[in-house]
């Protein structure tokens, strides 16, 4: 397990010079910092991208780094298609429940075959991208918005599975109680959003 703790920091480190970006603002730079600002400035954003890493290291093994790379792929697409102004219906009904499920499977502790959990993960992730690209239509570049908003999702995912690795050192019932929680108050602020 620590070399997985170990890996995770050092993917996170490894992003983090996408943010110092910000201070050239020009061209495709421009386009890169606002794709990375965008998931990071919305709630939904953030809690469903937490909670698909906190269930790629749930699931262990290849799922940890294969479901996240399934919501990235899934998301460029969806961004890609937001970006060129093509519509998708149901858009914000489809984060907010993607915030719903992915809490509730940290929460129950579920543990899908890694091929459904990417697909699971990979529909949302369209729903998500869609939201970016749409938003980003008139920030430049696609290729460097994408660079923004893909650097964005994997450091909330690796914050995700580095957060559920934490959480796995504490004894057993502690590290399980604190999924719950954590899975059932973000699939109640989903609910918030759906409703609200």
């Amino acid at each position: 397990m620590n070399r997985y703790l170990t890996g995770g920091i050092a993917a996170l480190m490894a992003l983090a010079p996408v943010a110092a970006m910000a201070h050239t603002g020009t061209g495709g730079t421009l386009a890169a910092t606002h794709g990375f600002l965008h998931p990071l400035s919305g709630l939904d954003h953030v809690l469903a991208m937490i909670a698909v890493g906190v269930f790629a290291a749930q699931l262990g093994g290849r799922a940890l780094w294969a479901v996240p790379v399934a919501f990235v792929l899934a998301m460029v697409a969806g961004g890609a298609l937001g970006y060129a102004g093509m519509t998708l219906p149901m858009v914000e009904p489809g984060i907010a429940l993607s915030v719903i499920v992915m809490g509730v499977a940290v929460a129950a502790g579920l543990r899908l075959p890694m091929g459904a959990a990417m697909a699971l993960v990979a529909v949302f992730a369209v729903f998500h991208g869609h939201a970016h690209g749409a938003e980003g239509a008139g920030a430049g570049s696609f290729a460097g918005y994408a660079v923004g908003f893909v650097a964005a999702t994997a450091l909330l995912h690796g914050a995700g599975i580095v957060l559920s690795l934490l959480l796995d050192r504490m004894s057993g019932s502690a590290a399980l109680n604190s999924k719950r929680l954590m899975g059932s108050a973000g699939a109640l602020a989903g609910a918030a959003i759906l409703i609200g």
